[in-house]
Order: C-alpha cells, then sequence, then structure tokens
C-alpha cells in the first residue's frame, strides 16, 4: 500500500534517539514564515493539532500532520522525510543533534493515486 509520507533510514534512526530522550513524537509540516515548510518535530504532548491539519501517516509510529492549505500543494507528491547536517527549525527537536530534517518528495503514479483515494 502506497504511504503519503515515508523516511529514511537515517531519519528513522534519529528519530529512535530522539524519543529516547524526549518520550512520544509528533512532526508538523506549516509552511510558515519562520522555519518555512521544514518539517518540525515536538514532543508530542506539546503541540495541538486542530481542523486545520491533515495527518498524513506514520513513520517511526510517530504521526506526521500537515497544514491544510499545504496539503493542498503536497497532496499529489509522496513526502520523503530525510535528514542532514546542520540546523534546522529552532524549535524542532533535531537541532542540538547538529541536524534538521528535510522534505524531499516525488510524484505519484495515477495509479498511486487511485490507491490513495480508495482508502478515504
Amino acid at each position: 500500500m502506497v504511504k503519503r509520507v515515508t523516511a529514511t533510514d537515517e531519519t528513522l534512526r534519529l528519530l529512535a534517539k530522539l524519543k529516547a530522550k524526549y518520550g512520544d513524537l509528533m512532526f508538523h509540516q506549516s509552511g510558515g514564515c519562520c522555519d518555512g515548510s521544514s518539517p518540525m518535530c515536538y514532543p508530542r504532548e506539546e503541540f495541538r493539532v486542530g481542523d486545520s491539519d491533515v495527518l498524513l501517516g506514520e513513520i517511526g509510529n510517530t504521526p506526521f500532520y500537515m497544514a491544510k492549505d499545504q496539503y493542498e500543494y503536497w497532496k499529489h507528491t509522496q513526502l520523503i522525510i530525510d535528514v542532514v547536517n546542520g540546523r534546522g527549525g529552532m524549535f524542532s527537536l533535531e537541532g542540538p543533534e547538529g541536524k534538521r530534517f528535510l522534505t524531499r518528495s516525488r510524484v505519484f503514479t495515477e495509479e498511486e493515486l487511485a490507491e490513495l483515494d480508495m482508502a478515504k
């Protein structure tokens, strides 16, 4: 089954390290002004999602949400969450590790889009 969001092995390793340190986590990608459209990682209980957020799926048993207006731009693509060296969003938990999460993407095929529509 096709997924809207996936992660690289390096992302999953960093996520496991962050979970050991902070407990249950979640991702949110907003497209806001301060941190652009970077995926931000937060302690699960410290970020509230609402009606303006879409749950895309989970990576490493960690929910990944996106702001609804951003989702409209990205809904035709699979998000692949990766990790690179450097500083990311100032509130995201990976910053002190000298890493940042990065969204890569690929366009879904027509067949994959049909499968996603059937799963709704």
